[in-house]
């Protein structure tokens, strides 16, 4: 952060409300130019496009990558039950990124794997191999709006969010835990997405991704994630290590716990993101 940003945002703690939102305005300025791009005179859907273009072409360019998690549900009850799980992530230069999830246990889910091909401005591709079934089965368009095994995350929440996906508005600039961020709201291209709309923040610093909430059909608020303990991976790449995804009509929990990022293992496209690389996955 300058000193020209910290002494806005001073000035924002110091002055009545609409002074102090003349000030984060103009901090939120300040932030954007001293991150490298800006946003002022911008109307709120052209600010909250940039916001989004900016932060992929930060989190771009890491070519492949492998990570480790933990998945821990919990009913409404509060009974919890975890599984483990790796996921192989991959960049496609003219396309959305491709990404393979595994899961390693419990020992009634080990083998199972989806395999999500995104697209920039089609429907993804999607297909889930079942070791019970024994066979992949793709993924409808209009079945994407489902619980992938029985988590609160969905099929449509596990593939990449390409920016062209959506269309965007910026909300609000404002103060939070992380310092100045921006509330964007972005409404799915995808006529069989389940959300209406979702409201995004992210912080102003680096345009990490703070929480979502996810809007329904109906425009009722559904879901909410919080994403935490970011880390800084390969001097440029900021990953998170907490992702906690709360359904609030049905009180039930999922979180995910990041662990082991690897970059540039040297994924290949055939070898390992293939429908047949599901039936090999373990």
């Amino acid at each position: 952060m300058t000193f020209r940003t910290f002494a806005s945002l001073c000035q924002a703690v110091l002055l009545g409300s609409a002074a102090a939102a003349t000030a984060v305005a103009a901090a939120a300025s300040a932030a954007a130019v001293a991150a490298g791009f800006s946003i002022t005179g911008l109307d709120p859907e052209a600010a909250g496009l940039a916001i989004f273009r900016e932060a992929d072409r930060r989190a771009s360019g890491y070519g492949d990558l492998t990570v480790d998690l933990e998945m821990r549900l919990k009913t409404e009850s509060g009974k919890e039950s975890t599984r483990g799980l790796g996921i192989r992530q991959l960049e496609m230069p003219d396309d959305g990124d491709r990404l393979l999830v595994v899961f390693d246990s419990p020992k009634s889910y080990r083998g199972a794997a989806l395999l999500s091909y995104a697209h920039k401005t089609e429907p993804d591709d999607q297909w889930i191999y079942l070791p019970a079934v024994k066979r992949v089965k793709r993924i409808a368009s209009q079945n994407k709006s489902g619980p992938f095994l029985s988590s609160e995350f969905a099929y449509e929440d596990m593939a990449l969010q390409e920016v062209e996906k959506y269309s965007y508005r910026l909300l609000d600039t404002r103060m939070e835990d992380v310092g100045l961020a921006y509330e964007v709201e972005r409404i799915p291209a995808d006529r069989y997405s389940g959300y209406a709309r979702e409201v995004v923040t992210l912080d102003a610093a680096e345009l990490r991704i703070q929480s979502i909430e996810y809007f329904d059909r109906q425009n009722r608020l559904l879901k909410t994630l919080v994403v935490s303990d970011y880390g800084l991976y390969e001097g440029r790449f900021w990953k998170p290590t907490r992702m906690l995804m709360t359904n609030h009509q049905t009180g039930k929990s999922t979180e995910l716990i990041w662990r082991n990022y690897q970059f540039g293992t040297g994924l290949d496209a055939d070898r390992h993101f293939s429908t047949n690389s599901l039936l090999r996955a373990r």
